[in-house]
């Protein structure tokens, strides 16, 4: 994994990153600043396609123009619109254009669509190149970079998908600048838990800081561990409850927010299997807290719904399993007994009712 800190994207006097996911002949770019879209056609030219079909979220003075003949697909971002249906739907409409395995998709919006799509991509022809333009915060420091693709089942989150990586990556900060205020903490939810598996103290940094040193994280994990064979599992730190409250809201609680309470719920999950101490509990709430983030349960959820949501989860393959810090670092603790884990959610503070 390399950086940085020239583009043809940017000007001087607009700063911007550019992290390399090494994945040998599979490599690509992540590119971050202000304006860097305008660098899709040069993108869709390297990669030598004659058509794209572009699937966007945003609206047409937002969308980038890959300036070869293209298909402009509208959808939305959501959980909702995140299933098997949506995939087939896309997969039709890249039939009906004549879309060919030498051609391009082109996803523009959340980390829904960038996922969404880049399933389609992945299962279309058995693999048709994939550029992503992430337009959430989200989107731009997790779900957009590392090729895991997915959606949902009624049974759970994330249940079907593949691993396709993407051409490249264009996390354009201009994008971020109409983020709604519960977007925002969408984002926020995924950087604050960078604190625990390899990124500390970032609150305090530029917004373009922070997006960078969370996908570099990523990156030379991904490099290290492209299909979850052991290091990478430590990105889904937060994730097992996180996933569980989405579910029980009926995803009125955001990914991030759920990534959130996941966190300190983390953190005091290895507190009572004596892998960490006190202090190191109260870090993981204290961290969270400083990105104004949830901390505590939502008053309407049961602690048996969530234990059964989490039976459901990807990493469960030996009882109920965890990412939890440690002595040694963040790691993959599976066959946590259902008593400390039930035990630990009472014990969690509620939301007031309401």
């Amino acid at each position: 994994m390399t950086t940085s800190t020239s583009s043809p994207a940017a000007s001087s006097a607009a700063p911007f990153r550019q992290v390399t996911v090494a994945l040998a002949e599979r490599s690509y770019t992540v590119h971050i600043g202000h304006g860097v879209q305008r660098l899709l056609p040069r993108v869709v030219s390297a990669l030598g396609a004659r058509k794209a079909v572009v699937v966007t979220a945003r609206p047409p003075e937002q969308t980038p123009d890959p300036k070869v003949p293209s298909l402009v697909v509208s959808t939305r971002d959501g959980e909702e619109a995140k299933d098997l249906a949506a995939v087939t739907d896309l997969c039709r409409r890249f039939v009906e254009f004549g879309l060919t395995r030498s051609d391009v998709v082109v996803s523009c919006g959340g980390g829904t669509t960038t996922d969404t799509v880049g399933l389609a991509a992945a299962l279309y022809h058995r693999g048709t190149p994939v550029v992503h333009v992430p337009t959430s915060l989200l989107a731009q420091v997790d779900a957009s970079v590392g090729g895991k693709t997915a959606v949902n089942l009624p049974e759970g989150k994330n249940l079907v998908g593949a691993y396709w990586q993407p051409a490249a990556v264009l996390c354009d900060l201009d994008h971020l600048t109409t983020l709604p205020e519960r977007e925002w903490r969408n984002g926020l939810g995924e950087i604050a838990r960078c604190h625990f598996i390899g990124a500390p103290d970032l609150d305090g940094l530029p917004l373009l800081d922070q997006i960078a040193a969370s996908v570099t994280l990523k990156a030379g994990i991904v490099a290290a561990d492209e299909r979850d064979a052991g290091l990478r599992h430590i990105l889904n730190y937060g994730h097992t409850l996180g996933h569980a409250l989405e579910r029980a809201t009926g995803f009125a609680l955001r990914h991030g927010e759920g990534v959130a309470i996941g966190t300190v719920f983390a953190g005091r999950l290895a507190g009572a299997l004596g892998r960490i101490g006190p202090g190191r509990v109260a870090e993981h709430h204290d961290v969270v807290a400083r990105y104004g983030l949830p901390t505590a349960l939502p008053a309407q959820v049961s602690v048996a719904e969530l234990v059964e949501l989490m039976r459901l989860d990807k990493k469960a393959t030996d009882g109920l399993t965890f990412v939890l810090d440690g002595p040694d670092g963040p790691g993959l603790v599976p066959g946590i007994p259902e008593d400390t884990v039930s035990a630990t959610l009472a014990a969690m503070p509620r939301e007031p009712a309401g």
